[in-house]
């Protein structure tokens, strides 16, 4: 991994103009791609308790409207998640699941008063939901390397004004959570 601040700095300005590279060609709109983030998130949950209804109710014209649901969430899907090899299509859909499940639990226990719980589960939550930004912003890429090192080489984005354990224990979801939220940060209009 790259000890140099200025291996750093370069690493995090070479993604920086690749993003406003992006923006400049209507490419990608972060901000409104992060709202579109949220609604895919919840038609997934629609799909989920759609499927629950039927089931629970043993009415199969839950099935078809799960199957309406399901059309508008890929449509959508498709307007992040431009490219893809392999399952990463799938595994983007469970990251945003899973992501807005914890958030869920994060909030019930919240509503509970187990604060602890509750910021254990939200850190959890944004960790897949940067892994999904990751991933499909070509930060993270599993399939040039070998070594587990090189996806933490490729977006150790870590920067001086970000908040740090120590600069020795930043994990790979931190690097993802900054630069998710630089990332994030520069595109709000």
């Amino acid at each position: 991994m790259p000890n140099s601040k200025k291996t750093m700095s370069l690493d995090l300005d070479g993604f920086m103009n690749r993003i406003k590279d992006m923006e400049h060609g209507e490419k990608l709109d972060l901000s409104s791609d992060e709202d579109l983030s949220i609604a895919i998130m919840n038609l997934i949950s629609i799909e989920e308790h759609l499927f629950f209804t039927a089931n629970k109710t043993g009415k199969s014209s839950y099935y078809d409207l799960l199957y309406e649901v399901r059309e508008i969430r890929k449509e959508l899907l498709k307007k992040i998640i431009k490219q893809y090899e392999g399952e990463v299509w799938c595994i983007s859909k469970h990251l945003l699941a899973s992501s807005m499940r914890l958030m869920e639990v994060g909030t019930k226990a919240l509503t509970k008063g187990d604060k602890k719980e509750a910021q254990d589960l939200f850190k959890k939550s944004y960790d897949l939901y940067s892994l999904f930004w990751g991933l499909n912003m070509g930060v993270v890429d599993l399939g040039s390397s070998t070594k587990s090192s090189k996806m933490s080489d490729k977006i150790d984005l870590i920067s001086e004004d970000t908040p740090a354990k120590s600069k020795g224990s930043v994990g790979v979801f931190d690097k993802l959570g900054a630069m998710v939220k630089k990332a994030i940060d520069c595109c709000i209009e």
